[in-house]
Parts: structure tokens; C-alpha cells; sequence
């Protein structure tokens, strides 16, 4: 790591002690589509229902499920529709990908402002800007498969694991490209000031050592590799007192085309270390697609639907309680 590197990510990551015995606990199930999430208004864990084309908030201590909207476009191919969510201020954007014309669908590509409860306002036509401005890395979906979304200087940064860039998109609907990379896949991301945390997967087969966070800043070229070495990391989030944690989806089934999910039950929590690696928090996670933080809790978003709550993730100084 170059000392231009070095200097983005100092001072902005801690390591938290490992928690001995976190405690994990089935919060809900029965979501269609678990895909992405945020921590919205009140505290509340808010959900994108990717096969129902809805949005759900859920208690992040009973888990009880209310539908915030409803009527976004579904996904139509087995991923994609309404993939992840941010708010800015007490407005909720959704990022809906994959329901174009290039695979079978009829909607826009792109981020949808909510208005109500089955009333959204298309702001980012990202998909018109991927046609006009295709990757330099080869690609199969014209449109691009985005995957998180997340709020940054009065817009919004977007990967897209497709067409391997970060792009940023302004309020008012013009899309840029923040960062383009080779076939690095990236996923997830993490905002601290000005520096973007990214999670990579990596390209298939999405071996160990291609799964990786690495740091960006808007005013360097470089890119500061934080930690590798957990298979298709798919998300990035920081914990209480600064400590990073990533989400690995798990192993790759061999010969499966790109897209296609890790095998069941291989999935893991993992939190970056001090040798630039992971340590592994809680195993055995059945196909996580989101990671989010509250307090001393980590929650877990899966793909077939359920809302896992990580309790205890981090000893004391950093944890010692659960709220």
C-alpha cells in the first residue's frame, strides 16, 4: 500500500476486540426477495423486497414488518427489481436494476425518488447513461447490474458489479462515472467523510483472495486495499467504534454462470483485522445479500427472505452491550 494510500485510510478504521460468543437470532422471515437495506427514520431497518417490488420496516427489536411502499418493478430474472435503498433525510431512493428492455422487462433502470405508498418519481435514468457511456471491461447487459446504493454529498454513489465502476448521481438525475476498475466486481459500500469503503466479490469464480475491501477518496487515483481474503463479499458496513465489517455471500458453485448466488449455508460475517485479512464472526449464513449495524447488533439480510440479528458482535471497549 503506497503512502498516498496509507493516508486515506489512517485514522478512519479501529480493530475491535473479537467477541467471544456473539449470539445470532432468527428477528423475521417470510421477505420476497431479501436484498438491500439502510437504518432509516426512527432507528428502523428498512428493506428492499426484490421479487415484490416493495419496501418493507422492520422493528429492529420485534420484528415486525410493515410495507412502507409497494409497486416498484419486481425482479424478472431471478435478481435484480428494486435492489437497495438510501435516505436523505426522511426520504427513502431505491435502486432498481435488471427490468429493461436488454433482459425482458419494460422499466427504467435507475434510482426512483418515493412520493407515497405506490407513488415514485424516476430522478436517475442510470440505465440511459449506460448506453450512452458503456465500460471499458466486456459485459453481456447493456444496462448493468447495480447493487447498493448509498447517500454521498448531496447524491448518491452506485456501483455496478456489471460494468465494474462506481458511478455518482446527483439529485437532480446526472450520472457521472466516481470510479472504474477491471473485473473486480464491486458490491457494497461504506462511507466515512469523503473516503468510500468498497467491497469487491471478486470475478467467478470469486476465489478468497479476490473478495476485498479497498478504500477510495475523490481527490486520489488511488485505491487502498484494507483487507482480502473471504469468498464473494457482497456488502461493508462499519460497527461500533469504527470497526469495519464485511459480508461474504460464501462459496461459489463451480461452473454457474456469473450472477448466479454462493451455495446455502456457506455465508459468513467478517470483520477486518490487523494483518489486513478477516476474522470470521458468525458462520453458516444461508445466501446474506445485506449488513447493517446497531449498536453492538449486526443485521442480516438473506436472499431467501429472513432477518438475521447478530448480537454481542464486539467485546468491550468497543461492544459489551446489544444496544
Amino acid at each position: 500500500m503506497n503512502r498516498i494510500a496509507l493516508a486515506i485510510v489512517a485514522g478512519l478504521i479501529s480493530i475491535a476486540p473479537l467477541a467471544a460468543a456473539p449470539t445470532a437470532t432468527l428477528l423475521t422471515q417470510g421477505l420476497l426477495g431479501g436484498s438491500g437495506s439502510t437504518i432509516g427514520p426512527g432507528g428502523a431497518l428498512y428493506v428492499t423486497e426484490s421479487s415484490a417490488g416493495r419496501i418493507s420496516r422492520i422493528d429492529p427489536q420485534t420484528g415486525e414488518r410493515t410495507t412502507v411502499a409497494a409497486g416498484l418493478p419486481p425482479s424478472i430474472i431471478g435478481i435484480g427489481g428494486a435492489i437497495d435503498l438510501a435516505f436523505i433525510g426522511r426520504t427513502a431512493y431505491v435502486l432498481v436494476t435488471l427490468v429493461g428492455p436488454d433482459v425482458g422487462g419494460h422499466d427504467a433502470v435507475g434510482i426512483y425518488r418515493v412520493d407515497g405508498s405506490s407513488r415514485f418519481t424516476l430522478i436517475a435514468d442510470i440505465g440511459e447513461f449506460a448506453l450512452a457511456n458503456p465500460p471499458s471491461t466486456s459485459f453481456d447487459v447493456p444496462t448493468g447490474l447495480q447493487y447498493a446504493i448509498d447517500a454521498y454529498r448531496g447524491g448518491f454513489l452506485v456501483t455496478d458489479g456489471h460494468h465494474n465502476r462506481v458511478l455518482h448521481v446527483t439529485l437532480n438525475g446526472k450520472v457521472s462515472v466516481f470510479a472504474a476498475f477491471p473485473n473486480i466486481v464491486p458490491t457494497g459500500l461504506a462511507i466515512s467523510g469523503n473516503t468510500v469503503f468498497m467491497a469487491e466479490a471478486g470475478a467467478v469464480p470469486h476465489l478468497p483472495q479476490d473478495g476485498k475491501i479497498v478504500a477510495l477518496h475523490p481527490n486520489s487515483p488511488a485505491v487502498a486495499e484494507v483487507a482480502s481474503g473471504a469468498r464473494l463479499l457482497v456488502d461493508v458496513e462499519f460497527g461500533r467504534g469504527r470497526t469495519l465489517y464485511a459480508l461474504s455471500q460464501g462459496v461459489f458453485p463451480v461452473g454457474n454462470p456469473a450472477g448466479s448466488p454462493a451455495l446455502p449455508n456457506t455465508g459468513s460475517l467478517v470483520q477486518v483485522n490487523d494483518h489486513r485479512t478477516f476474522n470470521v464472526v458468525a458462520s453458516g449464513l444461508n445466501l446474506p445479500t445485506s449488513l447493517e449495524f446497531i449498536g453492538n447488533s449486526a443485521y442480516i439480510v438473506t436472499l431467501p427472505g429472513d432477518i438475521w440479528r447478530i448480537d454481542g458482535v464486539s467485546d468491550p471497549p468497543f461492544g459489551g452491550s446489544s444496544r
